[in-house]
């Protein structure tokens, strides 16, 4: 069973970065597909990017393709999205999942985080 617990939200002025990290306190993070997911007011969850159990596969949205870097440590238990050239339209809550399979879809995601909230504005 994976508990994931994510940090580094934050307000962050348009063109600045930010870095996300989830980390599981429980025992099978190698055994799970990492991704993130996030929700901006008003809208609908929407997937943003994951990857696989080694670190060596991932997908990325178009909306942030180029900007955001998934990666993970399997050693430290922890998945990171590294988020550059932020605008407002990447403002919102961000959610860490651990997933069964590689892939963008929602059907098969085991646990979530409690999300961290990302605001781009200036």
């Amino acid at each position: 069973q994976v508990q994931l617990v994510e940090s580094g939200g934050d307000l962050v002025q348009p063109g600045g970065s930010l870095r996300l990290s989830c980390v599981d306190s429980g025992r099978a993070f190698s055994g799970y597909v990492m991704g993130w997911f996030r929700q901006a007011p008003g809208k609908d969850r929407e997937f943003v990017a994951v990857i696989n159990y080694s670190g060596g596969r991932k997908i990325y949205a178009d909306s942030v393709k180029g900007r955001f870097t998934i990666s993970r440590d399997n050693v430290k238990n922890t998945a990171y999205l590294q988020m550059n050239s932020l605008n407002s339209e990447d403002t919102g809550v961000y959610y860490c999942v651990a997933k069964k399979t590689f892939g963008i879809g929602v059907y098969d995601i085991e646990s979530w985080g409690q999300g961290t909230q990302v605001t781009v504005s200036s």
